[in-house]
């Protein structure tokens, strides 16, 4: 669950990177290529880059205070409460069903759109054969082939786009559309890009990066002293696929290139629809192997992620392994009879961890085959609707870490009104395309969230961690909380 906690910084990188190329980084960003133009696909990448940048600061400093944690919501327990974690569990949660359900949703529509195979089985085949491995090796595995994974992508990238672009004409094929399909957007800062998706866009990215386990958990995976090197290379890493695989969606905008989307499919796969439409089949092939390469490193990612929330956090402890396991995260040393507890204690962990990706891989594909049958409820809004989830916790995940006067009364309260006011209001805006009311829902959420945890301040400072990790003697109080 934590690959020993000495993974090197640099693979560390192209771990976080491949893990956050989400089936939203390759089609969403190609779908805003091609209907917004030069803002649409500026408004995606850019806070996709600064949501992995800003985990940065925050890493270093989680690691400060919970040497041997597993997951954010476990540094809510000891930060807040037990009750306060519990509602944190509930985004966090969301948040790895919705990477499973994504992916799926998405390597079940390329296949189904190039094959013709029924996309339920698609689905199933990419669930299993991804949590096969997951199981047998955890983090290991998902850190070892997302680094394979992002070699591959790369590969293809570089031979099949250059490729599309050169049979479509060029430099001109790509200009011709640089304005989407209607062809009126150039501007990076075009006002009604940026009131429409922009600010959506940049507050659930941000707020996504927060609530997504994934990045916490090689947040304690990666070598101390190259978090923040792992971190900012990463974003780097990551802006280079929107950026690159968006070229095909200016292709696709040009009219004269003469793509277009046949009635029924979703409006993300024009990336796919304008490769086939100027290359043989093996290219096509080829490229639908490289977005599977970005699939499957998130549906890995999420089910090791489940399995550190639940072994953390919902996971029924005695007693005497609760003393340990609270050693355990704070970095303290053991007793030379705990140790033979703490080995077992580690074999029941692995064990449920490795039931609950069972768990996660079971929900989500229901949800992704659920989704299925929900009419024009394609994958853009599904990614809007997880993301907004997550910014009802992304302030209050900011402040526990820096600010010692935060208290559990305003992180509940303000966090649980975000959930049943603000998401509702949200979806219901989404469905009846209110533009304002989206944003203003989006906006609020953070809002509400920042406004109860300054009115419900902590009376007494919390006590945090030095810099140093090594100056602190823990009292007896704060394991006991």
């Amino acid at each position: 669950m934590a690959a020993g906690r000495r993974v090197p910084w640099w693979i560390g990188a192209i771990s976080i990177a491949v893990t956050w190329i989400w089936a939203p980084a390759l089609f969403v960003s190609v779908q805003q290529a091609y209907q917004q133009g030069i803002p649409g696909i500026f408004w995606f990448t850019a806070p996709n880059v600064l949501s992995l940048i800003i985990i940065a600061p925050l890493a270093v400093r989680i690691r400060r205070q919970l040497p041997g944690g597993y997951s954010q919501p476990e540094w809510i327990r000891y930060r807040f409460d037990k009750k306060t974690e519990r509602l944190f569990l509930v985004p966090f949660f969301w948040y790895q069903v919705m990477a499973v359900t994504v992916q799926l949703y998405a390597g079940g529509s390329i296949f189904s759109l190039l094959t013709g195979a029924r996309i339920e089985y698609v689905m199933m085949i990419l669930a299993s054969t991804t949590l096969v491995y997951s199981v047998i090796s955890g983090m290991r595995a998902s850190i070892v082939t997302d680094f394979l994974q992002y070699a591959l992508m790369l590969t293809a990238a570089l031979i099949v786009i250059p490729w599309t672009i050169s049979s479509a004409g060029g430099w001109s094929a790509i200009s011709g559309g640089l304005g989407g399909v209607s062809g009126s957007h150039r501007s990076i800062f075009d006002a009604q890009v940026a009131f429409n998706f922009g600010i959506v866009t940049t507050i659930g990215l941000l707020s996504g990066s927060l609530a997504d386990q994934q990045h916490w958990q090689r947040a304690f995976a990666i070598e101390k002293q190259g978090l923040v090197r792992a971190y900012v290379l990463s974003g780097v890493l990551f802006g280079i696929v929107p950026l690159v695989v968006s070229l095909l969606g200016f292709v696709a905008a040009n009219p004269a290139s003469g793509v277009s989307l046949a009635a029924g499919v979703d409006p993300s796969m024009v990336g796919v629809v304008a490769v086939s439409h100027f290359l043989p089949k093996w290219a096509v092939g080829a490229f639908a192997v490289m977005l599977l390469g970005g699939l499957c490193s998130t549906l890995d990612s999420g089910m090791c992620a489940a399995s550190a929330l639940y072994a953390g956090s919902v996971l029924k402890l005695n007693p005497a392994e609760q003393a340990i396991r609270e050693k355990e995260r704070l970095g303290l040393e053991l007793a030379a009879e705990e140790r033979e507890e703490q080995r077992q204690l580690d074999h029941k962990i692995v064990s449920r961890g490795r039931w609950a990706m069972v768990g996660v891989t079971v929900v989500g594909a229901a949800v992704a085959l659920a989704v299925l049958y929900i009419p024009g409820f394609g994958l853009q809004y599904l990614w809007w609707v997880f993301n907004t989830v997550a910014a009802c916790v992304a302030m209050p995940t900011i402040l526990s870490l820096y600010w010692n006067r935060l208290g559990s009364t305003g992180v509940f309260w303000g966090v649980l009104i975000a959930f049943f006011v603000g998401i509702p209001l949200f979806v219901y805006s989404n469905i009846r395309g209110i533009i304002w009311l989206t944003v203003a829902s989006s906006l609020g959420i953070i809002a509400v969230t920042i406004i109860f945890c300054l009115i419900f301040p902590r009376a007494v400072p919390f006590e945090m961690r030095p810099a140093s990790g090594q100056d602190l003697e823990w009292p007896e109080r704060t394991l006991s909380n």
